[in-house]
């Protein structure tokens, strides 16, 4: 089956939805144990979340790049992602979807969330034809991800590594029945039209 160009894929039910994060274990392994993210966490700064894991393992490297060793799969409620995609607007300009760069400047500068689509990733972290969904958390949006969203927060680090070995060792089907069970997330396409043409 084709997947079309611009889709949330992820791990859901019907309250939550997981994305990832990789941070330095300072931050990460607090974060875990406790459910949520220790007072060094910067609640002023843009935060990004990635419904994709593997997505996440083209970013951190698998959990290997400095400050990003603890990989976090971050169990949010379907509310407030739903809340961030409604109120994002798209990183850059897109000629057709915004009516001009001034106009879309502005609504970027007011926007609590920002919205990337970067092409999804294969287990070698090719880039696939399709795109998967960042979502940039600021202001705001930062402060009621860290203090209303989440479930759970989860350490998910061996995971990450024990993926990359099968991969490494060029076992992929056993890689790929690792890989945590991403499935479409289902949201009306009215609320993504201001997100991709």
């Amino acid at each position: 089956m084709t997947e079309p160009k611009h889709r949330i894929r992820a791990v859901h039910t019907d309250s939550t939805v997981t994305v990832y994060q990789a941070y330095a274990p300072e931050i990460g392994l607090p974060a875990a144990r406790e459910g949520r993210f220790p007072a060094v966490w910067k609640r002023n700064r843009m935060t990004w979340i990635k419904p994709s894991f593997l997505w996440m393992m083209y970013r951190c490297g698998w959990g290997t790049k400095e400050g990003q060793e603890t990989v976090l799969a971050v169990q949010i409620t379907r509310e407030g992602f739903e809340w961030a995609l409604e109120h994002a607007c798209l990183s850059h300009y897109e000629q057709g979807l915004h009516g001009d760069r001034a106009t879309w400047k502005r609504r970027l500068r007011r926007a609590p969330a920002r919205v990337q689509w970067d092409p999804e990733r294969d287990l070698r972290l090719q880039p696939l034809s399709h795109r998967s969904l960042q979502l940039g958390l600021a202001g705001e949006a930062a402060r009621l991800y860290a203090d209303e969203w989440i479930v759970s927060i989860t350490d998910v680090t061996p995971l990450a590594h024990a993926v990359h070995a099968q991969v490494r060792s060029g076992d992929l089907d056993i890689a790929r029945q690792l890989l945590p069970r991403e499935r479409p997330y289902p949201m009306n396409d009215e609320l993504l039209a201001h997100l991709h043409q």
